[in-house]
C-alpha cells in the first residue's frame, strides 16, 4: 500500500522483553528447621490465561504429564493505543554512515505506541503466590525503565518504560474441595514503545544553494508576489579541497596561487579532510 516493504519485528521484540523480566525468579523452600531444602525456579510461557487456566485445572488422573506443577507465570499482549503526549517531530531523523561509498543510512523518528500486557502468576499455595509477588513490586515505582536496541541498521538506543497499573488476585477454589487449587495474581502493564518505519539510502549533500527574496507585495496582497519576485541574494556552500588533500575554503581563482583551486565537489568524499567554501551573490553578481 505504502510502496515500502520492510520489517523490524518491533512487536516481537517487545515481547520478549516483557518476557525477559520475569524469566529467572526462583523460589525458596525451608524445612522445619528454616534450612533451604530447596530453590525451585518458576517457569514462564507466552499464553493467554484462560488456556493456562484449563491446563492447571484439568484433572491429573487423566495424565499426571498433562498437568503442570505450580508455581508459573504465563503473559499475554493486550491492546495498542497510539500515544499522543510522546509524540516526536515527525520530519526529524537519525542519519548515519553507509557501507556504500557516497551514500548514508537514515530514518526518521518513531511513533509512539502504549502497548497492553498481563502477567499471570499462577500457585497452589498463598505463600508460593507472595514469594513471586515481593520479588517483582520493588522494581515497579510505578515504573521500570530499560536501555535498548532496537534496529541493528540504524542502532537506536531507546529508553522503553515499563509502567505497572494495577494488580489483582484471585483465589480460584470455589469448586469442589478434592479439585485442584490455583491462587493467580494478575499484573497489567503498560509497555511504552515506539514503531519505526523504513530505513531509506540517501546521497551525500555535497553542494547547497540557498536563494533569498525582497518579496513586492502589491497592494498587500502576497499571492500575487509569488512568482513575480527577482532575487536579492544567494547563497552557495560546498566542500573545498585541493589537488595536495589540504582543505580550502576559497574557489582558488581569485588567489595568487591558482594551484590552490578545489577540486570539483563531486570528486570530494565525505571522509575526506575538506574546507567549506561559502559564496554569497547579491543583486548585482546576479544580473
Amino acid at each position: 500500500m505504502f510502496g515500502q516493504t520492510y520489517y523490524h519485528g518491533l512487536i516481537r521484540k517487545y515481547v520478549i522483553l516483557v518476557g525477559t523480566l520475569f524469566n529467572d525468579i526462583y523460589i525458596k523452600r525451608t524445612n522445619s528447621s528454616g534450612d533451604t531444602s530447596a530453590l525451585v525456579k518458576v517457569p514462564i510461557t507466552f499464553a493467554p490465561k484462560d488456556k493456562m487456566l484449563a491446563r492447571v485445572l484439568q484433572d491429573p488422573n487423566i495424565d499426571r504429564e498433562a498437568a503442570i506443577v505450580l508455581p508459573m507465570i504465563s503473559f499475554e499482549i493486550g491492546k495498542m493505543t497510539y500515544d499522543g503526549a510522546r509524540k516526536l517531530n515527525t520530519i526529524g531523523r537519525t542519519v548515519i554512515k553507509s557501507d556504500e561509498t557516497g551514500k548514508f543510512k537514515y530514518q526518521y523518528n518513531p511513533v509512539p505506541y502504549n502497548i497492553d500486557f498481563k502477567i499471570f502468576i499462577y500457585a497452589k499455595n498463598a505463600e508460593d503466590g507472595t514469594k513471586i509477588v515481593d520479588q517483582i513490586l520493588p522494581f515497579f515505582t510505578p515504573d521500570w525503565t530499560t536501555t535498548v536496541n532496537l534496529i541493528s541498521e540504524t542502532e537506536p538506543t531507546v529508553d522503553i518504560p515499563i509502567v505497572l497499573n494495577n494488580i489483582n488476585y484471585n483465589d480460584n477454589y470455589d469448586d469442589q474441595f478434592l479439585k485442584r487449587r490455583a491462587i493467580i495474581w494478575e499484573l497489567d502493564l503498560t509497555l511504552k514503545g515506539y514503531l519505526f518505519g523504513p530505513v531509506k539510502k540517501s546521497a551525500i549533500i555535497k553542494f547547497i544553494n540557498v536563494n533569498f527574496y525582497n518579496a513586492k507585495v502589491p497592494d498587500g496582497q502576497l499571492d500575487k508576489a509569488v512568482g513575480n519576485t527577482e532575487i536579492a541574494e544567494k547563497i552557495t556552500i560546498q566542500p573545498g579541497l585541493d589537488a595536495n588533500g589540504n582543505p580550502v575554503s576559497y574557489y582558488g581563482a581569485n588567489t595568487a596561487d591558482i594551484t590552490a583551486a578545489t577540486l570539483p565537489y563531486s570528486e570530494i568524499e565525505e571522509d575526506d579532510n575538506w574546507g567549506y567554501i561559502i559564496k554569497i551573490y547579491d543583486t548585482e553578481d546576479l544580473l
